[in-house]
């Protein structure tokens, strides 16, 4: 998948540390450059892909720009183009190649495929809305050709984050028409980037099963499946991982935690309870003689389930595999992989493996009183939900698992203002965790700094920081670093409708409202509003009259609730149609159905901002 978000910040850094300015990169530093940002390609084919660069005359002379090698990564960094020349021969031989631009190429893992496609089958075969859709077939080749309608992505995002999209709005039926059908997939791709997918370089073209990019496709169903699994894992729905803290950590520790890092911790505890030496500490090396998963599986399995550990007396690897999978089907868990993934160390699989068998069998005691009150103080809110998705679509590195303290050293505050701003980071400035002393203190200054360039970058895009310091940014001030986040969105939101302008002016939020009032008169509708505080916007019916007239008879009336006194229910009904027709025409609406029908002021305006931005693409 082509996230090349991902590698702005070492793209820079890199760029930084080896130039001055942004003067151009020789021809003879890009295979130096390209490992410094990861992607290790050999050399012939570096050879080649500047010898394409030069044709298409991308490249003259003998130097490379900074935006063309910025663009040269984008397309190198697939699922990644790096893997492609590391992976073994056995992968080679199970994964189809896909030639993609600039030389790169684009690898399909036919496990993948057939997991994938197999947890389609299981978990939406019931839906009749996709009956016509389903089964795939057992080598899940033809899972492209079923998405393009656009139906299996919006269930699919439906089951990764309830209620995400109402159904009310997707269109359904087997013989849907291109246009339609481009309409789901829109929707699916903004509902998708709301919760926190990156979806950078796709939109409902690039999806369609013509344009031939799997990768593209495979990528966004492995992020969804990975949202689905582990949606689980966490406090608020499995109280006891609280006995994964180690000594000295508090439940903001575990909180910090990726979920992959509490499954490694969920693993070893249970070894650890089964009286096991072996400790894990990733999803392939440490996993490839079943040894783990036949200790694990009869740990938490009930009593009465009839799991034994008789694969450890099998010397043969993919015996024993099955042998332990037979087991796992015992206590209903046996998904995703085969006993040739598991003696292969198939990463995603085996990941997703141990995520089903977390969600069927946690096997954690119930935590004591005085740590469920302190949780009930600690659970994620609805605002701090929406702001971590937002920063986790635009592909932030690391991905952002808990605001207060992923935030702390001002790392992903400074991608989102390249975001905003291209360039106003100077990488120089800034200690990468990479950099960061060992030593505890000196790492302290280092982090400070850091906080302290933000608040100082933050002062440069005219935010409103009184009585906010670095200081506040790496505790965690849970006030402060909201107020900051905040002014980040709507900087950012505001930055996409300034490119509007020829001349990049920025837009601000009065002329937001004129646009939607004048739109709104242009079509005849009989509403308006005054700000976005404006009461009426608790009903979205300027909202929805707005998409209306932006879209003509895109909006079903029908189920549109009208009239003088409208309940709660009926403006919430109105919100959840109003906020999934915006983004099926286009809009990058972040903002959930409760802020508009609460009527969140700051999330109404990024409704309207992103209406704008849609009706003038």
């Amino acid at each position: 998948m082509s996230l090349w978000v991902e590698f702005q910040e070492k793209l820079d850094l890199s760029w930084a540390k080896h130039h001055v300015d942004d003067r151009p990169l020789p021809l003879t530093d890009v295979k130096v450059m390209l490992e410094d940002v990861g992607i290790r390609l050999p050399a012939h084919k570096v050879r080649d892909i500047l010898k394409t660069l030069k044709d298409s005359q991308e490249v003259e002379g003998d130097a490379i720009e900074k935006q063309v090698f910025h663009q040269l990564c984008q397309s190198l960094q697939s699922e990644d183009v790096a893997k492609t020349f590391r992976t073994s021969k056995q992968h080679d031989k199970n994964a189809e190649k896909i030639a993609g631009a600039m030389g790169a190429q684009h690898m399909v893992l036919n496990e993948e495929q057939v997991a994938f496609s197999d947890w389609i089958n299981n978990n939406l075969s019931k839906d009749k809305d996709v009956g016509h859709l389903l089964l795939l077939n057992e080598t899940g080749s033809d899972l492209y050709e079923k998405m393009d309608d656009g139906i299996l992505l919006c269930k699919m995002i439906n089951l990764a984050a309830p209620d995400t999209i109402d159904e009310r709005v997707i269109n359904k039926g087997q013989k849907l028409s291109i246009f339609k059908q481009h309409e789901n997939l829109t929707l699916a791709i903004n509902s998708a980037k709301a919760i926190g997918c990156v979806v950078i370089g796709i939109d409902s073209h690039s999806l369609n099963s013509s344009q031939g990019k799997k990768w593209l496709v495979l990528g966004l169903v492995w992020q969804l499946i990975k949202m689905y699994l582990f949606k689980q894992i966490s406090i608020s729905s499995v109280p006891g991982l609280v006995n994964l803290l180690r000594e000295g950590e508090e439940l903001a520790d575990l909180m910090k935690l990726s979920p992959e890092q509490i499954l490694l911790r969920w693993v070893n505890h249970q070894l650890e309870k089964a009286g096991s030496s072996r400790r894990i500490r990733n999803f392939h090396e440490d996993i490839k003689d079943s040894e783990v998963y036949t200790e694990l599986i009869a740990q938490i399995a009930p009593k009465d389930a009839g799991v034994n550990k008789l694969a450890l007396e099998k010397k043969e690897l993919l015996e024993r595999a099955e042998t332990m999978l037979d087991q796992a089907e015992k206590i209903k868990s046996r998904a995703f992989v085969t006993p040739k993934d598991v003696v292969r160390g198939q990463e995603r699989l085996n990941l997703a493996f141990v995520a089903n068998l977390f969600n069927n069998h946690p096997s954690l005691d119930p935590p004591k009183e005085n740590i469920v009150i302190e949780m009930d103080n600690i659970e994620e809110s609805r605002e701090e939900k929406m702001f971590r998705n937002w920063m986790n679509s635009l592909g932030v590195s690391p991905r952002v698992h808990y605001l207060y303290s992923d935030l702390y050293d001002g790392l992903i505050i400074f991608q989102l203002m390249d975001f905003i701003r291209p360039g106003i980071v100077i990488w120089k400035k800034v200690k990468t965790a990479e950099q960061q002393s060992k030593m505890a203190a000196k790492r302290l200054q280092e982090v400070l700094g850091n906080c302290n360039y933000a608040v100082e970058l933050g002062k440069k895009l005219n935010f409103v920081l009184v009585g906010i310091a670095g200081s506040d940014i790496m505790a965690g001030n849970k006030t402060l670093t909201l107020a900051l986040i905040w002014q980040l969105m709507r900087a950012y939101t505001l930055s996409l409708l300034s490119q509007l302008n020829a001349d990049g002016t920025p837009i601000v939020e009065s002329e937001i409202i004129s646009w939607a009032n004048n739109k709104l008169l242009e079509g005849g509708k009989e509403v308006s509003i005054k700000h976005f505080q404006d009461k009426t916007n608790k009903t979205s019916l300027p909202i929805i009259h707005l998409i209306d007239v932006i879209k003509p008879g895109v909006i079903d009336y029908s189920f549109v609730k009208q009239g003088e006194s409208m309940s709660k229910e009926d403006c919430l009904s109105n919100a959840k149609y109003a906020v999934t027709m915006a983004r099926k025409i286009g809009a990058p609406v972040y903002a959930l159905p409760e802020d508009i029908s609460e009527v969140k002021h700051k999330m109404v305006m990024t409704v309207y901002a992103s209406l704008m931005l849609a009706d003038n693409k």
